[in-house]
């Protein structure tokens, strides 16, 4: 097997035009570094140059239905199939290992986000638009609050070692929009944020164990983008959150910023339309033609879930059948499942 994922590394690596990076784990596993070898060598294609992807749904709601709806639609699967550990009443990674599993054995790559319970909160529930929390007591080993942040590390590094165990490689995208004001971790301190994320890295790289992880970095579109960027060492891609019709640099801001970093760049969570009010009615083609126009070192995109989903709006099996797209069968035999 090693064989045949070295030379899968080798001919990703011959067919693009960037000078491949390191992983920021330097122990990461041969998969992981496919993965993010083929990232790498997308920008500057001419065709087949963004992958394509799809937010399934939260904690136990996860599951391939509407993966399966956009196939019956367009005849394509996404190339990326999004969960998050966020359940019920706490932390769960059951349904969302599971689509992400039976995904991956599909052929198709997995990114998983966590919208992280308030460690601060004494009943370890809930509290995830809580304002006030400083992240300096989740860093304090001497405070409570510690002690429930590394219980949650725990439970969500369980459900990360279930996936590494099974093979899987994971886009993990801890602490999104973290430039916000929405979330309990957002609009902090740029620098104890840093500290926070770099805590978190080294909690599952080396604590854990987790090699099969690869980092994603990803604010909301806006100011201060790059802000809370916690450096090369820490960060594999980076991405932008966009709820917007427009795709361009009137509308969607930070990009410029965002593309000093030189990390495979793509949109982490996309939707037409603010959050509030979407309207199920998008041309889909408007958002890949945006990209091309403004956005050149685009290289994936996640779109949202429900209304803001590539089944509930216009336009999206042409968009699927963009020059531009990677779908999950134009992705490079063995990069996931069996190789």
């Amino acid at each position: 097997m090693k064989k045949i994922l070295c030379l899968l590394l080798t001919t990703i690596l011959a067919s693009g035009c960037r000078t491949s990076q390191a992983p920021a784990n330097p122990k990461s596993n041969v998969r992981a570094k496919a993965i993010l070898e083929y990232f790498q060598s997308l920008e500057g294609r001419t065709n087949k140059c963004v992958l394509s992807g799809q937010f399934s749904n939260f904690g136990q709601g996860a599951d391939l239905r509407l993966v399966t709806e956009i196939h019956d639609q367009t005849g394509h699967w996404p190339a990326i199939l999004g969960v998050d550990y966020a359940g019920r009443g706490g932390i769960t990674h059951g349904a969302p290992n599971q689509a992400a599993i039976e995904y991956w054995k599909q052929g198709g790559l997995v990114t998983i986000s966590t919208h992280l319970y308030n460690p601060a909160r004494t009943n370890a529930n809930g509290g995830l638009r809580d304002k006030g929390v400083e992240l300096d007591t989740l860093l304090d080993t001497r405070s409570e609050t510690q002690v429930r942040w590394l219980h949650e590390l725990d439970q969500v590094a369980g459900g990360l070692q279930q996936l590494k165990d099974a093979g899987v490689v994971v886009l993990w995208r801890p602490f999104h929009e973290m430039n916000g004001d929405w979330f309990w971790w957002n609009g902090k301190d740029p620098a104890t944020f840093i500290k926070l994320w770099r805590q978190m890295f080294d909690y599952f790289t080396k604590t854990k164990g987790l090699d099969n992880l690869l980092w994603v970095y990803a604010p909301n579109h806006g100011n201060k983008t790059t802000a809370y960027y916690p450096g090369d060492r820490y960060v594999d891609l980076v991405g932008l959150d966009a709820y917007t019709d427009f795709v361009d640099t009137n509308h969607i801001k930070g990009y410029a910023q965002m593309a000093q970093i030189k990390k495979p760049f793509g949109f982490t969570e996309f939707g037409p339309h603010g959050p509030s009010n979407p309207p199920g009615d998008y041309d889909y083609l408007r958002f890949i033609q945006g990209v091309q126009k403004d956005f050149p070192r685009t290289v994936f995109f996640m779109s949202w879930n429900d209304k803001w989903s590539l089944a509930r709006n216009t336009n999206t099996t042409e968009l699927l059948n963009h020059p531009w797209i990677v779908n999950r069968e134009d992705l490079p035999k063995g990069l996931a499942g069996s190789p």
